[in-house]
């Protein structure tokens, strides 16, 4: 039997918020309640012509972003030195607020964990998943306070815990309580964004916290907790490329896009081979201290590029998960997935 990791306390518990505080600057919500229709799916399915890459020196991509994430990324390997066209960057708390905004016409793309598509998708949003990097999630954690009664998932039922609706961190926390043998009835989910839970959590107004990296390696770096289960047990560690319908339908979007894409790739695989100059790079753009960002980085070493429609199947059993919880309503995933730049991506393929 695995015995729970416990990480010793440091004195920056104070620090913690203030660090988590500055992760979340300049966080942008936007709410919709636009629906699919069936002209808007057929439109973004029947990719229309490319125009040549050189010609978009006048078009702004809207895309949009987590702290640390793809603009820090792009930024940190060379890709956006050279871009034929621009990009507007806007900055949101977690996924499901870009899918919100990629819904409402306000972003044209943006790169989101496993479950906020779900959501989206179980709602009718207007999106596609165009790109898929998989990876096994070990930072995607259930973690709680090491002196507490908590020593296991099953020891959650009951208790409150703090987690971000419709994240990856929400379907991790459905599945492990599955494993355990309870459902989401049997805890007292408080939802809640990452700088409330933390608070939530550091003040005790929660008995656990589901959060991903780089909260979890910064609360393990300083806060005295135990790593009750991680996602690599239960799900894939998936991000998803999506883009709105708008622009998937529109020919010089459409080509950026598929640009784009590759620039991600080509960014994911620099990340890869060079960890610790992109560790540093990514302390600097979330404005941690390095130790926390080599450990959130060291758990992304395995990431890989695959066909975005290599997950399905995964994809659909978080699905199907929960909408057994009664979450969400019954979808397909697979009609959520456009393949149109697979061919683009192919040499950047890994088996998933």
């Amino acid at each position: 039997m695995n015995h729970p990791r416990t990480h010793p306390r440091r004195r920056h518990s104070s620090r913690t918020l203030a660090l988590l505080a500055a992760l979340l600057a300049g966080v942008l919500v936007f709410t919709s309640a636009c629906v699919t229709s069936e002209a808007d799916q057929a439109k973004a399915a029947a990719e229309p012509e490319r125009v040549p890459l050189d010609s978009l020196g006048d078009l702004t991509l809207q895309v949009g972003d987590q702290k640390g994430g793809t603009q820090s990324l792009l930024q940190a390997a060379g890709e956006l030195d050279d871009l034929p066209y621009q990009i507007e960057w806007s900055t949101f708390t977690s996924g499901p607020p870009q899918v919100e905004a990629l819904t409402a016409g306000q972003i044209d793309f943006a790169v989101t964990g496993n479950t906020p598509p779900i959501f989206g998708a179980s709602s009718g949003a207007r999106i596609k998943i165009v790109s898929a990097t998989n990876m096994a999630g070990e930072g995607d954690q259930i973690l709680a306070k090491a002196d507490s009664q908590i020593a296991q998932v099953a020891d959650l039922k009951g208790k409150k815990v703090a987690v971000g609706k419709g994240t990856s961190a929400h379907g991790n926390l459905l599945l492990q309580l599955d494993k355990a043998g309870l459902g989401i009835d049997d805890v007292e989910p408080v939802y809640l964004q990452p700088a409330e839970a933390s608070a939530a959590f550091s003040r005790g107004d929660v008995d656990s916290w589901a959060i991903w990296d780089p909260y979890t390696a910064l609360t393990e770096t300083t806060e005295d907790v135990r790593v009750l289960a991680t996602a690599e047990s239960v799900s894939n560690g998936a991000e998803f490329g999506l883009a709105s319908l708008d622009a998937l339908g529109d020919s010089r979007r459409n080509t950026a896009l598929a640009d784009l894409v590759q620039r991600v790739a080509r960014a994911s695989d620099w990340a890869a081979a060079n960890p610790d100059e992109w560790a540093e790079k990514y302390s600097q753009a979330v404005d941690v201290p390095l130790e926390p960002a080599k450990i959130a980085q060291r758990r992304r070493q395995d990431r890989q590029a695959v066909p975005a429609d290599a997950l399905n199947d995964s994809e659909q059993s978080i699905a199907d998960a929960f909408f057994g919880a009664e979450l969400i309503e019954p979808f397909s995933f697979a009609d959520f997935v456009d393949t149109r730049y697979a061919r683009d991506l192919e040499p950047y393929f890994n088996e998933p």
